[in-house]
């Protein structure tokens, strides 16, 4: 781990805490060094969910062919039509959010789709996790950052594999 350096600058995710809050919706057009596509049978179903459950917005659609939706900049995911139902995710999709916003997904997403969240739950690498089960079988996974205690078993197991803490 000793060839990365700090570059928080160019990222949307703010520092870590209680009363957090959230960057706006990113509505700029740019280059997405990354982006998932989503295949879904029921379009404007799966709209509906991602936006009014998991916080995205519609970008822009292409009638029958793609809705681009977005959150924070570079968390870009594209819905795309198909004719059947995809099998379960093999490979999950993660998403920044903030501590207050958790609870808030959770509830909406569960509002929707009774059943489709797991968590939230803490991890052994200071964050807490929401596994949401999308209507296209997207396993999506909505992480918040943890402040850090630096006298933690979490900041412990970070030392640990190689990480070096931020300084207080």
């Amino acid at each position: 781990m000793a060839d990365y350096y700090e570059a928080f600058e160019i990222s949307p995710v703010p520092p870590p805490g209680p009363d957090a809050t959230p960057p706006e919706i990113y509505r700029g057009i740019y280059g997405m060094p990354m982006y998932v596509t989503v295949p879904t049978p029921d379009l404007a179903a799966s709209v509906d969910f991602w936006t009014r459950g998991l916080g995205f917005i519609d970008l822009f659609t292409v009638p029958g062919q793609v809705t681009h939706l977005r959150r924070w900049a570079f968390q870009d995911a594209l819905l795309v039509p198909t004719d059947a139902l995809p099998t379960p995710a093999t490979v999950t999709i993660g998403f920044s959010c903030v501590l207050s916003q958790v609870d808030e997904i959770a509830q909406a997403c569960a509002a929707l789709v009774p059943g489709c969240t797991t968590g939230p739950r803490q991890t052994p690498w200071n964050t807490v996790e929401l596994e949401v089960i999308t209507p296209e079988n997207a396993r999506v996974i909505m992480t918040a950052a943890r402040p850090l205690d630096h006298d933690s078993a979490e900041a412990r197991y970070l030392e640990e594999n190689g990480f070096t803490l931020p300084k207080g």
